[in-house]
């Protein structure tokens, strides 16, 4: 989706706790638009939003979350493998393109980023698969987590590489 031309648009946010680990998460109407990486500082999310909204004013607004902290905390202990919230992805076409595609991989399930390239036909696009991945404003949601090296390994993740090994172990069980 192109940017949204705002004035003075309001975003809420809240900050999820899972265990001991912190997620904040953003959104506008009824759309999650960014969910952070585990115990980032409230400025990362900020620095997204305002990147992509650069008049938004915050509103924290946990009521608003309550759909999406239940299915991130059930995702997050195993007990769901889809999500029923509202999610708007905020980026190029090419970025969006990549997630729409990334959403494509079935759960417990891992591609390479090379394979991610050839399904947009875009075979030489390696790099800029990789780029568009670590742009993922929507941490588990587009699940990034399941993209890994050509040779097997676990490769970066803006969530760190210890959650992309948990969450990868969560989805084989």
């Amino acid at each position: 989706m192109e940017k949204k031309k705002l004035v003075q648009e309001t975003i809420n946010w809240t900050c999820m706790v899972s265990e001991q680990t912190s997620y904040y998460i953003a959104g506008y109407d009824d759309h999650i638009i960014y969910i952070g990486s585990p115990n980032a500082v409230f400025e990362e999310m900020t620095s997204w939003v305002n990147k992509h909204f650069p008049q938004a004013v915050f509103a924290e607004a946990r009521e608003k979350f309550s759909l999406c902290e239940t299915e991130l905390q059930q995702f997050l202990a195993g007990e769901r493998t889809i999500f029923s919230f509202a999610a708007q992805y905020y980026g190029t076409a090419f970025q969006q393109s990549v997630w729409q595609q990334l959403c494509k991989i079935p759960y417990g399930l891992t591609v390479t980023y090379s394979d991610i390239a050839k399904a947009l036909e875009r075979p030489s696009a390696v790099r800029a698969v990789a780029a568009a991945i670590g742009a993922n404003p929507l941490l588990v949601v587009v699940p990034c987590h399941r993209v890994i090296g050509k040779d097997g390994t676990l490769t970066g993740y803006r969530g760190g590489l210890a959650m992309k090994e948990t969450l990868l172990r969560l989805e084989k069980r």
